[in-house]
């Protein structure tokens, strides 16, 4: 069964509409890698919504597509993982490792549309102390803005960097509202 690629953007989108056999799935694996160098894509959703089971065949592709698709430069969010199947998924020790997920599509939208760390990670000290508000006031709303959540400034030669690693109500203390 073919699933369709629609082009929002910057991002692409992949409906699964229905069961996908072992080969459907390499199909849309290497459909989907052709199309995100082909169309220059930030960012690629994938709608799991109508499956109703997920095996350890479909965990572990759709985990190598979203490595694939970040090794081309763009990110992949899983989105609409029915209730049971996340359950039975989890009983079965099926993980979707270093792979986003949202509960739909908007969230899926919002989750690619968040601020991008390549443009604030790396400021020369002179373009930090520049900036309006100074580079730790913009980390601080940025994090604040986004769903990401703590940062570490540190400086490293003549290079500021941040980094990101906890959950955002770890941080309320770092970042004051």
């Amino acid at each position: 069964m073919e699933v369709p690629i629609l082009k929002q953007g910057d991002f692409l989108i992949a409906t699964v509409q229905a069961a996908l056999t072992d080969a459907d799935l390499l199909h849309l694996r290497t459909a989907l890698v052709q199309q995100v160098v082909r169309s220059r894509s930030r960012g690629v959703i994938v709608d799991v919504t109508s499956l109703d089971v997920m095996d350890s065949f479909a965990s572990r592709t759709l985990r190598d597509l979203a490595h694939m698709i970040r090794l081309r430069g763009a990110e992949t969010v899983i989105v609409g993982i029915q209730p049971e199947v996340a359950f039975a998924m989890v009983q079965l020790g099926l993980r979707l490792e270093d792979v986003a997920t949202a509960l739909d599509l908007e969230e899926g939208l919002a989750y690619l549309n968040q601020p991008s760390w390549r443009g604030i990670s790396f400021l020369t000290p002179r373009q930090a102390k520049s900036s309006s508000g100074g580079f730790k006031a913009r980390l601080a709303a940025a994090l604040r803005s986004s769903l990401m959540t703590t940062a570490r400034v540190s400086g490293m030669s003549n290079r500021l960097f941040a980094t990101v690693s906890q959950p955002r109500e770890a941080w309320g203390w770092a970042c004051p509202a």
